[in-house]
C-alpha cells in the first residue's frame, strides 16, 4: 500500500493474458550450482523495509539451506513499472509484493498462482477471514495480505507544534484541514502539505466522507464530473494560495518519501499510508507524528483499514511449493514477525500480532498506537478495485498536472479524466 503513485507504468490485463499463452514465456526460478532452488523475491519500499526484509530472508535461508532467495526492491513507481514489464514478458519473480489495486489485473492476466493449491505450504488459518478475502478474485485466493494499514496525515511534529496551529484530531473536516494548511504556511513560511490533488488515495477518502466511492459494486465509476471538479477546485485554490506544494514540486513525486516536499523539508505534512510514513522518521530532523485523515462535514470518516500490501506467487514458477513456503514464512513465522515489525503494516497473523505489538518500538510503536486509536471508528473497506484502476492512477495524476500548471481548469481536467476512465473500465 504505497503513498504517492504519480508516475505509474500502464500494462493491460489483456497483454498479460496474451503473454501467458505465448510459447516461450519462461519461468522465473532457476537452480543454483550445488542443486539449490533459487527464488526471486521482489518488493517496493524504503531502505528500512529493505534492511528488515533482508534479515528475515537470511533467517529463511538458514532454516532452508536448500533454497537461495535473490531479492530486489525499489520505490513504488519504479517497482510497478518493472513488475509490469516482467509479467508481460513471462518473467515475473517467484514471489512478488502486490498492491490492493494490482491483484485483479495480475490475476485476470494469468500471472498469479491459485494459492488454494498450496494449502500444505501456505497456512492462512490465523488471518482474519475478512482480511484474507481481499486477496481473492472471483472466489480464488491469488494473494495473501501481509499487514493492515491506513492512510494518515504524517507531519513534522516539531514544526507543527512550534507554529501553534492545533494538531490533527479525530473528526476534523476537510475545511478545517485546509484552514490548518493555510495557517501553517503563514507561520512556517512553507506549504502546510504536499498537494493532495494528485493523489487518488486522498480523493477516495474525501469521497467516502460524503458517502460515495471510487467504484460501484460492478466496477463502474462511483463519482461524477461534478465530484471531481469540486475536489480539484478545492486543492487548486490551496495551491494558488501557497497552502500546499507548488506544481514544480508535486509533479516530481516518484513514489519515494525521499523525493517529497516533506522529505526534503519544504512542506510541513503529507498524506501517506502509515507503514511507508516511517520512512520520514529518518528524514525529518524533529521527527514525525501521525494524525487522522479529515472526515466529511457530518463527521463521516472516509479513512479505512485495508491490507497494506499482499504477497503473490508467479503462476509459472517451477518452484511453486518453495515460493509458497517463503510467503508462509514471511506471514506466519514468529521470528520473522519480530524482525519485520510493522514495516508492512501491523501483522495479519493474529498470533504474530499479539506477540509483536508489545515489542514494538520507535515508529512501529507509533503505527500500532495510531491504529489502536482508530479501532472501531472507521467504516468497512471497499472491495478491491477493477483492474483498470491501475492505469487510471496515472491518468488521475496526469490530468491534475494540467490543473497544477494552469493548462486546464478543474472542470476541463475532470471531464477529460471521466471520459478516459469510462473507456478504460470498459476495455
Amino acid at each position: 500500500m504505497p503513498g504517492h503513485r504519480t508516475r505509474a507504468f500502464r500494462i493491460s490485463a489483456a497483454a498479460l493474458a496474451l503473454c501467458a499463452l505465448l510459447a516461450g514465456c519462461s519461468g522465473s526460478a532457476e537452480s543454483a550450482d550445488g542443486g539449490k532452488v533459487v527464488l526471486r523475491y521482489t518488493w517496493w519500499g524504503n531502505p528500512d523495509r529493505a534492511e528488515r526484509t533482508e534479515r528475515a530472508v537470511a533467517l529463511f535461508e538458514e532454516r532452508h539451506p536448500d533454497i537461495e532467495v535473490r531479492t530486489s526492491f525499489s520505490g513504488y513507481d519504479a517497482y510497478k513499472q518493472k513488475l509490469a514489464t516482467q509479467a508481460a514478458g513471462g518473467d515475473a519473480p517467484d514471489v512478488m509484493q502486490l498492491d490492493y489495486r494490482q491483484i485483479d489485473q495480475y490475476a485476470s492476466g494469468g500471472v498469479l498462482l491459485d494459492l488454494a493449491k498450496q494449502r500444505d505450504a501456505l497456512r492462512t488459518s490465523a488471518i482474519d477471514p475478512g482480511l484474507l478475502a481481499t486477496g481473492r478474485v472471483d472466489g480464488t485466493q491469488y494473494a495473501v495480505p501481509q499487514g493492515r494499514g491506513t492512510e494518515t496525515v504524517v507531519y513534522d511534529v516539531t514544526a507543527w507544534k512550534a507554529s501553534g496551529v492545533p494538531l490533527p484530531r479525530e473528526g476534523w473536516s476537510w475545511d478545517e484541514w485546509a484552514d490548518a494548511m493555510r495557517a501553517l504556511a503563514r507561520k512556517t513560511g512553507r506549504p502546510g502539505s504536499v498537494d493532495p490533488g494528485q493523489s487518488e488515495d486522498a480523493f477516495e477518502v474525501w469521497l467516502r466522507g460524503q458517502g460515495k466511492s471510487l467504484y460501484t459494486g460492478d466496477g463502474g465509476l462511483g463519482f461524477t464530473v461534478d465530484d471531481l471538479t469540486r475536489w480539484w477546485t478545492f486543492t487548486d485554490v490551496l495551491r494558488r494560495e501557497g497552502a500546499v506544494s507548488p506544481a514544480e514540486q508535486t509533479t516530481q513525486l516518484d513514489g519515494s518519501v525521499e523525493n517529497t516536499p516533506l522529505g526534503r523539508g519544504t512542506a510541513v505534512s503529507d498524506f501517506n499510508w502509515d507503514a511507508p510514513a516511517g520512512g520520514y522518521a529518518a528524514l525529518v530532523e524533529g521527527g514525525v507524528a501521525l494524525g487522522p485523515m479529515p472526515s466529511g462535514e457530518d463527521g463521516t470518516p472516509g479513512q479505512y483499514f485495508k491490507p497494506s500490501m499482499f504477497l503473490g506467487v508467479f503462476a509459472d514458477s517451477p518452484h511453486a511449493d518453495a515460493a509458497a513456503g517463503l510467503v508462509d514464512f514471511m506471514i506466519n513465522d514468529a521470528e520473522a514477525g519480530d524482525i519485520l515489525g510493522a514495516t508492512r503494516g501491523i501483522p495479519v497473523n493474529e498470533t504474530v500480532r499479539k506477540r509483536t505489538e508489545p515489542l514494538l518500538t520507535g515508529f512501529d510503536r507509533t503505527i500500532a498506537d495510531f491504529q489502536d486509536s482508530l479501532e472501531g471508528s472507521l467504516e468497512d473497506p471497499p472491495q478491491a478495485p477493477p483492474s483498470g484502476d491501475n492505469a487510471l492512477q496515472t491518468t488521475f495524476a496526469r490530468d491534475y498536472d494540467q490543473v497544477s500548471y494552469e493548462r486546464m481548469s478543474p472542470r476541463e481536467a475532470a471531464e477529460d479524466y471521466i471520459t478516459e476512465a469510462k473507456a478504460e473500465l470498459r476495455s
